[in-house]
């Protein structure tokens, strides 16, 4: 038996070394402009990860990316792992107070930033006690590591967070969840030995990650490329002409927002384009009409999986697979799909019991893909994931006879315009205080382009006029744009219920009448 047959796929670390043992030159990251080999990224990571430990960072710590998707950022989130650290990348979108406040929450001892953030970073962290490396990709970062001695790494724990994303939460703040090793890997065997044969990836097919890295779909897709030991195909962001490139590149298979597939096949070069690469296109994080998912369906021809998941569960717990998807359309194509193996999904009323199939009540999902926490924040996680280990997703929905889930309605607010979440909440802190507003709600309202579009309702205070653009610059500079109102109604009282809490839902039926207003 060869050493390389013994290794094992259980954590970021040891599957990096299992491919740089069986398939040493196979192209492990590929951004365009600069290819790494299985056998460069397991060396490359060690590296990194013992000159993180040399530095002094202990086990535990967090560690923060901003930036755009890179190869750098998939080496330090490999090396995070062997180090015992926890890698946060931060929405290079995001507002200099956003990117403090998750520095800030992460108690970040080193921050590297791309060149072109750096302003941005330094801002971010100017007077920050736990931050005591600030590093700019390149040439500075290359230094830096190579000045440090070569530390001791600790032993491998599974369960021990790795990477943290931000979600937004109801009450404005955004919430660090906490995944680790275990989420990531534990579900892939059991994938494997399943006859799911859709989502299985061999190594000589090619994963676009072209999502956001601070998002699941970013990361999570990349972890996905590295367990199957194929190629990442790494685009900075998002653009049709990016996505049609990389297909010319051989991918063979995507993940994409409703809105980016409408790009990508409204773009002129898509009727051209030599599609016959491409195995399979998953989509998911908002609605996706059907009369575009036939389009999709007609200009790609490949096999199409509608992904249903969130951030705290790694991403996809349910799938609706390729043999439910009729291009002339049907009712499993209006859900989510089913759990995938070794998920366990119910649909509980508000005491957590499980309701009748037919019954519309919350998604619960039980599974090896429940985060670890939300970091620093018991009383949320507590109220996310109960003592059996049932995490509440805050959808809406009913579980027909064959085990699909349909999906009806947000049970919480909040808004997904372009694949991105926003929670009004959030909004609504950056709106109020803007001199002329009294009262602010803000509503998901459609949007042809973005699915939803974000718009505040505001009261204006007794005696003042709101001019609508001064309140949407308002909110500019205290969010990142795509979460600030694209419309303001002015009214001259909010709808409220008989314990004086506004209505939001009475603001928001007119604009939906007509329409499906359903998650995907």
């Amino acid at each position: 038996m060869l050493a390389s047959e013994s290794l094992e796929r259980t954590d970021l670390g040891s599957t990096i070394r299992y491919w740089s043992h069986r398939t040493p030159d196979s192209i492990a990251l590929d951004d365009g402009s600069e290819t790494i080999s299985y056998r460069q990224l397991d060396a490359l990571a060690d590296d990194y990860a013992r000159a993180l430990a040399g530095a002094g960072l202990q086990t535990g710590e967090r560690i923060a990316w901003l930036g755009k998707n890179a190869n750098l950022y998939f080496v330090l989130l490999i090396a995070a792992s062997r180090a015992g650290l926890t890698l946060a990348p931060v929405g290079w979108r995001l507002a200099v107070p956003e990117v403090r406040y998750i520095l800030q929450d992460t108690g970040a001892a080193l921050l590297v930033c791309e060149p072109q953030f750096a302003d941005i970073g330094g801002q971010a962290s100017e007077g920050l006690e736990s931050m005591r490396h600030l590093l700019i990709a390149g040439e500075p970062f290359d230094d830096w590591i190579a000045g440090q001695p070569a530390g001791d790494l600790p032993e491998t724990d599974d369960g021990r967070g790795v990477l943290q994303l931000y979600t937004s939460g109801t009450t404005g703040h955004t919430k660090g969840a906490v995944l680790c090793n275990r989420n990531m890997f534990a579900l892939r065997p059991v994938i494997e030995a399943s006859d799911i044969d859709w989502y299985k990836i061999e190594q000589q097919d090619a994963m676009l990650v072209i999502m956001p890295v601070a998002h699941i779909a970013g990361s999570g897709v990349g972890t996905i490329a590295f367990y199957n030991g194929c190629r990442a195909v790494v685009r900075a962001e998002f653009s049709p002409d990016a996505v049609l490139d990389s297909v010319a590149d051989g991918v063979t298979h995507m993940f994409l927002v409703p809105t980016a597939l409408q790009m990508v096949v409204n773009h002129p070069r898509a009727a051209s384009t030599d599609w016959s690469p491409l195995k399979l296109v998953m989509y998911g994080a908002a609605p996706i009409p059907l009369a575009l998912l036939k389009q999709c369906m007609e200009t790609m021809g490949a096999e199409f999986c509608q992904q249903y998941g969130m951030t705290e569960t790694t991403g996809t717990f349910c799938a609706l697979p390729p043999e439910d998807h009729d291009p002339a359309g049907n009712e499993r194509m209006r859900s989510a799909g089913l759990p995938l193996p070794g998920v366990e999904v119910r649909i509980v009323d508000a005491a957590g019991n499980e309701v009748p199939r037919g019954t519309i009540g919350e998604i619960a999902t039980r599974s090896p893909l429940n985060m670890v926490e939300y970091w620093r924040n018991p009383d949320k996680t507590r109220e996310t994931v109960n003592a059996d280990g049932w995490l509440l997703t805050g959808d809406a929905a009913y579980m027909d006879a064959d085990g699909y889930v349909f999906i009806q309605d947000r049970v919480k607010d909040m808004i997904i315009t372009g694949g991105e979440n926003v929670y009004p909440a959030e909004v609504e802190n950056a709106v109020f205080g803007h001199p002329d507003v009294l009262e602010v709600a803000v509503i998901g309202v459609p949007d042809d382009t973005w699915g939803e579009a974000v718009k505040a309702v505001v009261v204006p205070k007794p005696g003042h006029e709101v001019d609508p653009a001064s309140v949407i610059a308002w909110a500019r500079e205290r969010i990142a744009p795509f979460k600030a109102p694209k419309t303001i109604d002015i009214i001259a009282e909010m709808p409220r219920n008989a314990t004086g809490k506004i209505l939001r839902r009475t603001l928001r039926d007119p604009y939906w009448q007509g329409r499906e207003r359903q998650v995907g």
